[in-house]
């Protein structure tokens, strides 16, 4: 049985959470609707996008119901108010377990891009990792900006590709190992919060990983890494 496009995590007032699957595109293409145009279509609604996901990543997204929503919402997310927390999978021992990345990024070759040594304008992103198996980490992800690709550069850069991230040089698997966990923000004076745990992937339904993200159930309360 496929798993559906999306799954409705919370229909507020002025927007929409929804979880997406993996291997759903955002924007409509070849032919085929994306996972706005299939909301909008079920809902018979008018949505506008205040942030997207890569067509391999999974989890929370945010839809706005009205133009002015979107745009108090892509201001917050400009100012980094809107806190973001992912996890991923990968193979591998990475350079360090716990800590920042940290650096300019650019586009490479076919749409691949790559982290840089300079930070005139860098991609932030602090992380905690757990082993779940011989040889596997869990990594929790708090990116400090919103560059295309930054999550999975920012794990290639220490020697860890995401699993089942072929672009970046990931091993082969059933799907792409990066899921956007937890929204929360304050909109209009209110405090929201979100919350959504992977439910597709043999790797991300194991029993190690599950209880891993128990721990990592309240992500914003962790002690985490200090910038040096």
């Amino acid at each position: 049985m496929s798993q559906p496009m999306y799954e409705i995590i919370a229909d507020e007032l002025d927007f929409i959470v929804i979880a997406k699957s993996h291997d759903v595109h955002f924007h409509s293409q070849d032919g085929s609707a994306g996972v706005m145009a299939s909301v909008e279509k079920d809902l018979d609604i008018k949505l506008f996008s205040v942030h997207r996901l890569d067509t391999m990543t999974s989890g929370l997204l945010l839809f706005a119901k009205s133009s002015a929503v979107a745009a108090e919402f892509t201001q917050l997310f400009s100012e980094h108010k809107v806190q973001k927390y992912y996890l991923a999978l990968a193979p591998g021992k990475p350079k360090k377990k716990q800590g920042w990345v940290i650096g300019d990024m650019a586009k490479a070759r076919r749409s691949m891009h790559k982290l840089l040594r300079t930070t005139n304008n860098p991609a932030i992103t602090q992380f905690f990792s757990h082993s779940v198996a011989e040889g596997l980490r869990l990594y929790l992800l708090k990116p400090h900006s919103g560059k295309t690709h930054q999550l999975r550069v920012a794990l290639a850069s220490i020697g860890v590709p995401i699993l089942g991230d072929g672009l970046y040089g990931g091993a082969q698997a059933d799907r792409g190992y990066l899921h956007a966990l937890s929204l929360s923000f304050s909109f209009r004076e209110v405090d929201y919060q979100y919350l959504s745990f992977p439910t597709a992937g043999e790797e991300f339904t194991g029993l190690s990983v599950i209880k891993q993200l128990q721990i990592w159930s309240e992500p914003e309360k962790l002690d985490w890494p200090k910038r040096k």
